[in-house]
C-alpha cells in the first residue's frame, strides 16, 4: 500500500473512531482519556494479534496501515503539542489565572522540580540505574495532564478556582518539565555537561526566552491581524500559524522552550485578542481551536496508547515494584508541595488561602497522560541513550501514567462527591433558589402567553403551568428555612454581579462599534482591577475605586503640557478624544447597569439591596458626568467636534447592519453589498483621523472681553496681557477660599472650575475663555465664594499689585477704571439674582465670576 494511503486510512480511521467515544465515554461515566487509554492498548493489542496475517477487507487494511504507520515522537509533538497547548491556553481567563498566580507557579513550577528529585532519589536507592537517567523519568513524569480532570470537574460542577488552579498548574508545568527533561536529556547522552548551577542557568534560559519568543510572536500577530479585520479565514489561520511558528522559532533559532513560547502567545491572544479580532471572527475562532484541540488531544493519546502493548512486552514483576516506587514518590511529593508549601504563600500574603479539599482533589487529580508517553517515546528512539535506559523509561513511564488513569482517574468523581465539592455553598444555595424562583415566574408566564397566542386549549397547557408553579411553591418553601443572607454578603454579590455585568457591556459596545479597540481594552482591563477590588473589600472597594477608574493619566498631563509649552496639539487631541470615549462609553454603561439592577437584581437580591446599589452607581455615574462636563467646558469646541465623531461611529455600524440586512433579504445583491461597504470604510478612515486641537484664544481678545477692560485701545490691553502668569491647578485644588482677601483675578486659559456659592443648590460651573475674581483688581475686600478646579487647568493670572503699578504709570488706564467702578456702585435698577453676585453672563461667552465680598449687591447697588 503506499505510504499516503497508509496515513490517510489510519488518520481517518482514527478519527472516525474518535467520534464514537465522547458519547459512550458519557453513558459509561468514565473521564474520556481514561476511555482513550483503553481503546488506544485494544487497538495496539489487536495489532499485534492481527496485523500482517494476509487478511484481507477494510478492518484488516486498517490494522495494518497502524501497524506501518511511523509514529514517531517528532511526529507528536511538532504536529500535535503546538495544538494541544495553544488551544489550552486559549481558553484560559488570563486574570483569574493572574489571581492565583503564586499557587499556580508553585504547583507548575517548584512541584515540578520536586517530583523530579524525589522520583529521581527514589528510585536510584532501589536500581543500579545512574541518577541522571533516574532523574530524567522523574522529570517525564511531573508533568500533569489535565484534560481529564477538568472534564470531570466541568461534569460536577466544581468550583471554578479549582478547575483555574488545574488548568494553569498543567499548562506551566508542561514547560517546566519538558525545558527540565530536554537538559537531563542531554547532560545524558553528554550533549551537556556542568554543575547545578550552569543546569538551573541553562533552565532560566529556556524558559525566559520562550516566554520573551512567545509574547513578541503573539503582540506581532495581533498587530498582523488588524489589516486583514473582517476576514475570518485569515484571521483564523494567523493564529494557527503562530502555534506552530511561536514554536518552531524558539526551538531552532532562539534556543529556547518552544512549549513555553507556544503558551505565552496563546495566553497574549487570549488576553487581547478579543478586541483584535473581528468580533464575529472571534466567536468562530474559539470553536475552531476547540475541535482541533479534541482532534490533537485524542489523536496523540491514541496514537501513544497504540504503541503501550510493545513497550510493556518485557514487564516483570521488579517493574511492578518499581511503578509502585513511583507512584509513592511523585505521591509524597505532590502532597509536600500542596499541604507543606502551600499554605506557606497563604501565610505570607502571597495567595488566597486553598483549602484542604481543594488540595486533596488537586492531590487525587495530578493524573498524567499524552505528553508524558510522548516524552518516553522520545527517549527510546535516541539512539544515544542506552538500550537499558530506554527499556527502564519506557516500562516505568507507562505503567505509572496507566495507573493514574485507571485508578486515580476512575476513582476522581468520587473522590470529589466524598469531599462535597459539587455541592454549593450556602450562600451559592441561597443565590440559585433566588435566581430559580426568577426564571420560574418567567417562564410559567412566557409559557401562558405562547398557549394564548397559538390558542392551545387550556387543558394542554394546563399541565404545564402547574408543573411550574409546583416547582416555584418548592422553592418558596425552601427559602423560607434556609439561612438569610446577611446584608453586607448580599451587597457584595451584587456588585460583583455588576462588575461582570459591566465588562460584557463593554465587549457588546466594542462589537456593535460603537467603542473603539483601544477603549474596550482599557476598560475591560480597568473592569478587572475593580472585581478584585470588590472581591477583596466589598464596597470599601468599589468606592475606593471609583475616583481613579475616573481620574486623569500622566500622559493625560504631558500631552497637555506639550500643548502648552511647545504648542504640540497631536498628543493631546488624540488624549482628549481618549478620554472623552472613555468616559461616554463608561457613562452610558453606568445607565445601563441602573436598568439591570431594577430589572433583573432587585429581584434576586432583593429591593433594599437595589437601592444600596443603586445608590452606588449614582455616586459614580455623578463623578463621570462632572468629569463630562468638565471635558466639555475645557474644550468646548473640540468636544463638540467629538461628540459628532461618536455618534457617526455609531451611525455607520447601524447603516452597516441595515445594509447586511438587505443583502440576507435578497433586496440587494453582493455587488451592491461591497460597493456600499467600500463607502462605509472610506467614511470610517475619515472618523479615524483626529480633528485639529484649536482653543482659538488670543490674549488679547481674552484680556479685551471682560468688562473692566472693556473699550481699552490695543496698547494698554497689550500692557495688561504682558502682566499675566501661567498657573497649573490640579483636579481639586482650590483656587480661591470664601472669606480670603482677593489679591488677583484669573483667566481660565484651559480647563474647568466650580464655584460654591453659599445658598446655591449647584455649582457655577466656568471653562475655558471665562474668568473670575476681576473685581479684586478695584477692591481687595473679602471672596464671598470658593473656586474649585474641576480638572488640570491652566490659569493666567492677574497679581494686583502688579495690575496697580501699571495703573500707576497710565492716567487714562486708572481714570477708565474709576469709572468701571463707579458704574457698578450705581449700576441701573433690574431684578437682582442671587447668583449675579457671583456669576455675571457676558453678551460673549466669557463669564466674570466675582469672589470678592466688594462684589456683592452692595458693591453693585
Amino acid at each position: 500500500m503506499h505510504v499516503i494511503v497508509i496515513y490517510v486510512l489510519a488518520v481517518s480511521g482514527l478519527l472516525a473512531l474518535v467520534s464514537l467515544l465522547p458519547p459512550l465515554a458519557a453513558r459509561l461515566r468514565v473521564p474520556y482519556t481514561v476511555l482513550l487509554a483503553a481503546v488506544g492498548v485494544a487497538l495496539g493489542l489487536a495489532i499485534q494479534t492481527f496485523a500482517g496475517q494476509g487478511g484481507t477487507g477494510p478492518f484488516h487494511d486498517f490494522l495494518n496501515s497502524l501497524a506501518e504507520m511511523d509514529i514517531s515522537s517528532e511526529v507528536l509533538i511538532y504536529v500535535f503539542l503546538p495544538v494541544l497547548l495553544f488551544e489550552t491556553a486559549l481558553a484560559v481567563d488570563v486574570r483569574r489565572l493572574f489571581d492565583d498566580v503564586w499557587p499556580i507557579l508553585l504547583m507548575a513550577v517548584v512541584a515540578v522540580f520536586v517530583c523530579t528529585f524525589a522520583v529521581g532519589y527514589a528510585l536510584n536507592l532501589f536500581t543500579s540505574m545512574g541518577l541522571v537517567a533516574c532523574l530524567l523519568l522523574g522529570a517525564i513524569v511531573a508533568t500533569t495532564d489535565p484534560a481529564a480532570v477538568v472534564s470531570i470537574f466541568r461534569d460536577l460542577g466544581a468550583p471554578r478556582r479549582l478547575t483555574m488552579l488545574v488548568e494553569g498548574e498543567s499548562l506551566l508545568n508542561d514547560a517546566a518539565a519538558i525545558a527540565l527533561f530536554t537538559l537531563l536529556l542531554g547532560m545524558l547522552t553528554r550533549n551537556a555537561h556542568g554543575g547545578a548551577t550552569e543546569a538551573a542557568m541553562e533552565f532560566l534560559h529556556d524558559f525566559a526566552g520562550g516566554v520573551a519568543t512567545g509574547y513578541v510572536c503573539g503582540r506581532v500577530v495581533c498587530m498582523i491581524v488588524e489589516p486583514v479585520r473582517d476576514q475570518p479565514m485569515a484571521e483564523i489561520t494567523l493564529t494557527v500559524a503562530l502555534a506552530y511558528l511561536s514554536y518552531v522559532l524558539a526551538e531552532h533559532y532562539v534556543g529556547a522552550s518552544g512549549v513555553v513560547a507556544v503558551v505565552t502567545a496563546a495566553l497574549v491572544v487570549g488576553s487581547v485578542g478579543r478586541t483584535r479580532i473581528s468580533p464575529a471572527t472571534w466567536g468562530a475562532l474559539e470553536h475552531v481551536w476547540k475541535q482541533l484541540g479534541f482532534w490533537a488531544n485524542s489523536l496523540i493519546f491514541l496514537m501513544t496508547a497504540l504503541l503501550v502493548p510493545r513497550l510493556l512486552g518485557g514487564i516483570g514483576w521488579s517493574d511492578v515494584g518499581l511503578v509502585l516506587v513511583v507512584v509513592g514518590a511523585a505521591t509524597v511529593s505532590r502532597a509536600l508541595v500542596l499541604f507543606g508549601l502551600l499554605p506557606l504563600l497563604s501565610g505570607a500574603g502571597l495567595a488566597q488561602r486553598v483549602s484542604h479539599a481543594y488540595k486533596a482533589v488537586m492531590l487525587w487529580g495530578g493524573l498524567r497522560g499524552a505528553v508524558s508517553l510522548t516524552l518516553a517515546l522520545a527517549v527510546t528512539e535516541n539512539g544515544r541513550v542506552p538500550d537499558r535506559v530506554q527499556g527502564f523509561v519506557a516500562v516505568l513511564v507507562t505503567g505509572f501514567v496507566f495507573y493514574t488513569l485507571f485508578i486515580n482517574g476512575t476513582t476522581l468523581r468520587a473522590v470529589i462527591n466524598l469531599l462535597g465539592l459539587n455541592k454549593l455553598s450556602p450562600v451559592e444555595h441561597a443565590m440559585r433558589n433566588r435566581a430559580l424562583a426568577l426564571s420560574l415566574t418567567g417562564v410559567r408566564e412566557r409559557v401562558e402567553g405562547l398557549a394564548h397566542r397559538y390558542e392551545v386549549d387550556e387543558q394542554a397547557v394546563g399541565s404545564i403551568v402547574s408543573q411550574y408553579s409546583d416547582r416555584l411553591d418548592a422553592i418558596v418553601r425552601e427559602r423560607s428555612t434556609e439561612a438569610p443572607l446577611n446584608n453586607e454578603d448580599r451587597v457584595t454579590i451584587g456588585l460583583v454581579i455588576l462588575v461582570n455585568r459591566e465588562e460584557e457591556l463593554y465587549y457588546e459596545h466594542f462589537r456593535e462599534g460603537i467603542l473603539s479597540r483601544g477603549v474596550a481594552e482599557l476598560l475591560n482591563r480597568r473592569t478587572g482591577r475593580l472585581l478584585d477590588a470588590v472581591k477583596a473589600q466589598g464596597r470599601a472597594g468599589y468606592r475606593a475605586f471609583e475616583e481613579p477608574f475616573i481620574s486623569f493619566t500622566p500622559w493625560m498631563r504631558v500631552a497637555s503640557l506639550l500643548h502648552r509649552r511647545l504648542g504640540i496639539h497631536a498628543p493631546l487631541a488624540r488624549r482628549l478624544a481618549f478620554r472623552f470615549e472613555i468616559l461616554l462609553g463608561v457613562r452610558t454603561v453606568q445607565r445601563e447597569l441602573l436598568e439591570f439592577i431594577n430589572d433583573k437584581v432587585g429581584q434576586v437580591l432583593g429591593t433594599d439591596v437595589a437601592c444600596e446599589l443603586e445608590g452606588i452607581l449614582t455616586v459614580r455615574l455623578a463623578m463621570v458626568e462632572q468629569a463630562l462636563a468638565a471635558l466639555k467646558l475645557q474644550y468646548p469646541d473640540y468636544a463638540l467636534i467629538l461628540q459628532s465623531r461618536y455618534v457617526s461611529r455609531a451611525a455607520l455600524r447601524l447603516e452597516e447592519a441595515d445594509y447586511r440586512a438587505l443583502f440576507a433579504e435578497s433586496i440587494i445583491s453582493q455587488e451592491i453589498l461591497s460597493d456600499l461597504q467600500r463607502d462605509l470604510d472610506d467614511r470610517r478612515r475619515a472618523l479615524d483621523a483626529l480633528p485639529k486641537l484649536d482653543l482659538r484664544l488670543d490674549l488679547m481678545d481674552l484680556v479685551g472681553r471682560v468688562p473692566l477692560f472693556e473699550g481699552l485701545e490695543g496698547d494698554r490691553l497689550r500692557g495688561i496681557a504682558t502682566l499675566l502668569k501661567p498657573r497649573l491647578v490640579l483636579p481639586g485644588e482650590t483656587i480661591v477660599r470664601r472669606g480670603e482677601r482677593g489679591d488677583a483675578m484669573f483667566f481660565i486659559a484651559s480647563g474647568a472650575v466650580e464655584v460654591l456659592v453659599p445658598g446655591l443648590d449647584e455649582p457655577v460651573q466656568l471653562g475655558t475663555g471665562e474668568v473670575f475674581g476681576e473685581m479684586a483688581l478695584l477692591t481687595r475686600q473679602r471672596r464671598n465664594a470658593d473656586v474649585r478646579a474641576m480638572g488640570y487647568c491652566q490659569l493666567l493670572v492677574l497679581d494686583v499689585r502688579d495690575f496697580h503699578r501699571l495703573v500707576k504709570k497710565d492716567a487714562s488706564l486708572r481714570a477708565h477704571l474709576q469709572s468701571v467702578a463707579e458704574a457698578r456702585r450705581n449700576p441701573p435698577p433690574k431684578p437682582a439674582e442671587a447668583v449675579q453676585e457671583v456669576a455675571t453672563p457676558l453678551a460673549d461667552p466669557p463669564t466674570v465670576v466675582e469672589a470678592p465680598a466688594a462684589e456683592s449687591a452692595q458693591a453693585r447697588g
